[in-house]
C-alpha cells in the first residue's frame, strides 16, 4: 500500500477505484466497503484508493464541545488497511479551510481532477462537502456529467450488520469488549510503551508493565480488570490488564497495567500492544494489600480460563 499526505504526490492510476471517510476502528461496516471496492478494481483491472482525513473532522470542528475518543490511531488505521489490500492511501489534512469546500468543489478538486476517479463506492448515508451538505442522492443525480461511475452500499447491507463507531465506542466505554470484538471482527487494541512504575505490583508477585499511550484522543475501555494478550517483541502472551487509579494504594492517577504470564526479562521502554479479550471485574479498593494479592490471584486463574 502506497500512502500520501495530501494530494500532491498522488498521480492518477488506471481505473481508480475510490471511497472516502475517517474509517476509524476500520470496523465490519468498513470492511464491507473495503472488500467491495477490491473486487471492483480487480473486474476491471483498476485500483483502489481509499481518502481518508486527519486529524478525524469533529475534533477540529468541534474541539470544545465533547472530548472525542477514537477507535483508532492513525497508525492503527494504517496497519488495518494495509492488512485489507488496499492499494493507495490518501490522507488529507483536515483543516477548517478545507472544511469549507463545497460537495462541488470537493468532487472537482478532489475525486475528478487530482484522482481521475472511475468508479467511487460510498457507504450508507455517507455525506461530504461543507455542512456535510454531499449526498449519494446528489452524485446519482449528477454522475454523467463528474465521468465516473457510482455505487452505495445499501442501507440494508449496513443494518444487516448492524455497527457502527458509536456503537464500538459506547460497548468499550461500558467494558463490554465482547460486543467490541463482534463489530470490529478482531478483539481492541491498545499500544504503548512501557514505562516504569511505583513497582507496587513486583512488591506483590505481580509485576506490571505500565503503559503509557501516546495519543490522548485513543479510546481506552472502562476502569477495571480485563483479560488481555499482550504483544512484545514479536512474542504474545496471555495477560491481565487493570485500568483505573488504583485505590487500594491511594492513587491519583489513571494507569494502564499489564500483568503478563509466564514472562521473563525487562519490558521498560519495550512497544507494547494489548488486545481486549473479556472484562474480569470492576476495580475495587481492598482493605490491604495481602486482600489486593489474593484478589489478583483469582483474576489470574479468572483470565488464563478465558484465555
Amino acid at each position: 500500500m502506497k500512502i500520501y499526505e495530501g494530494l500532491a504526490g498522488f498521480s492518477p492510476v488506471k481505473n481508480a477505484v475510490v471511497t472516502s471517510g475517517t474509517f476509524d476502528g476500520v470496523h465490519l461496516g468498513h470492511q464491507k466497503i473495503l472488500k467491495r471496492i477490491r473486487e471492483i478494481a480487480r473486474s476491471i483491472h483498476g485500483e483502489t484508493v481509499l481518502i481518508t482525513f486527519w486529524p478525524h473532522p469533529r475534533l477540529v470542528l468541534y474541539p470544545d464541545e465533547h472530548k472525542l475518543r477514537l477507535l483508532s490511531t492513525f497508525e492503527e488505521k494504517t496497519k488495518l488497511l494495509r492488512q485489507f489490500g488496499i492499494d493507495h492511501l490518501i490522507t488529507i489534512p483536515f483543516t477548517k479551510e478545507f472544511s469549507q469546500l463545497s460537495s462541488q468543489e470537493f468532487i472537482r478538486k478532489v475525486l475528478i481532477d487530482s484522482i481521475d476517479t472511475k468508479k467511487l463506492v460510498i457507504g450508507y448515508d455517507h455525506r461530504f462537502g461543507k455542512n456535510r451538505e454531499g449526498s449519494f442522492e446528489y452524485l446519482k443525480t449528477n454522475s454523467t456529467s463528474f465521468g465516473f461511475e457510482l455505487e452505495e452500499i445499501s442501507r440494508q447491507d449496513v443494518d444487516e450488520i448492524g455497527v457502527s463507531s458509536t456503537k464500538i465506542r459506547k460497548s468499550l466505554v461500558s467494558g463490554d469488549v465482547k460486543t467490541a470484538m463482534t463489530y470490529l471482527g478482531r478483539p481492541y487494541e491498545l499500544n504503548g510503551i512501557v514505562i516504569k512504575g511505583q513497582q507496587i505490583g513486583r512488591s506483590i508477585g505481580f509485576p506490571t508493565a505500565n503503559i503509557h499511550i501516546p495519543n490522548d484522543y485513543k479510546l481506552i475501555p472502562k476502569d477495571g480488570v480485563y483479560a488481555v494478550e499482550a504483544l512484545v517483541g514479536g512474542s504474545m502472551y496471555k495477560s491481565m490488564l487493570n485500568i483505573g487509579n488504583r485505590p487500594t494504594v491511594d492513587g491519583t492517577k489513571k494507569t494502564v497495567e499489564a500483568n503478563l504470564f509466564d514472562f521473563q526479562g525487562d519490558l521498560y521502554d519495550k512497544q507494547i500492544t494489548v488486545y481486549f479479550r473479556e472484562f474480569i471485574r470492576d476495580e475495587h479498593k481492598f482493605e490491604s494489600l495481602d486482600a489486593l494479592k489474593n484478589q489478583l490471584f483469582l483474576d489470574q486463574q479468572h483470565a488464563r480460563t478465558i484465555l
